[in-house]
């Protein structure tokens, strides 16, 4: 339940075809802290039920929540560590986005994500698009944000292509 797992850059080596429907993957767990909420809060979302731990006791929330932009970020950690081997070419989008339920210090959370649709490019065979669902899912197995997530993501053709290029001007 470490928070302070370092960051691992990895090659993507799993390309548009070596996806499937129904690709289910979960993370690891993460505590989130008081501490947390409040360090993201203060840099980039201040409202006073974020930021301020007295104020938020009388605020609808009743004590401090994690800004649903911070639930987002840790969910993009999450991702990364469950999802890097893919060769993404870039997200394009999120829908049904929900923020379902406040995270609050002391809760643990994970991401969860299954492939929901792969549709290989009507116009370019360098990508196809993969739909993902995800979630961030509490530890009483509650989900807290939902969406879909809409990416690009390189075939074999794409990829050797790219790296071809990427060689070529070395």
């Amino acid at each position: 339940m470490t928070n302070d797992t370092p960051f691992v850059p990895v090659k993507p080596y799993r390309t548009f075809e070596d996806l499937a429907v129904g690709e289910f993957r979960k993370s690891r767990e993460r505590l989130v802290t008081q501490e947390d909420i409040l360090t993201f809060a203060r840099d980039y979302d201040p409202q006073w039920f974020h930021s301020d731990p007295e104020l938020a006791k009388g605020s609808v929330f009743g004590e401090l929540v994690a800004s649903g932009i911070h639930v987002l970020a840790m969910w993009r950690q999450l991702d990364h560590e469950i999802n890097s081997d893919i060769d993404f070419v870039c997200g394009i989008g999120w829908d049904e986005l929900r923020l379902r339920r406040a995270i609050r210090a002391g809760d643990v959370i994970h991401v969860t994500s299954e492939i929901t649709e792969l549709r290989p490019s009507q116009t370019r065979e360098d990508r196809g698009t993969a739909l993902t669902r995800y979630a961030v899912v509490t530890q009483t197995g509650e989900e807290a944000v939902t969406f879909t997530s809409i990416n690009l993501v390189y075939t074999r053709a794409g990829r050797d292509r790219a790296a071809a290029s990427a060689s070529a001007s070395a």
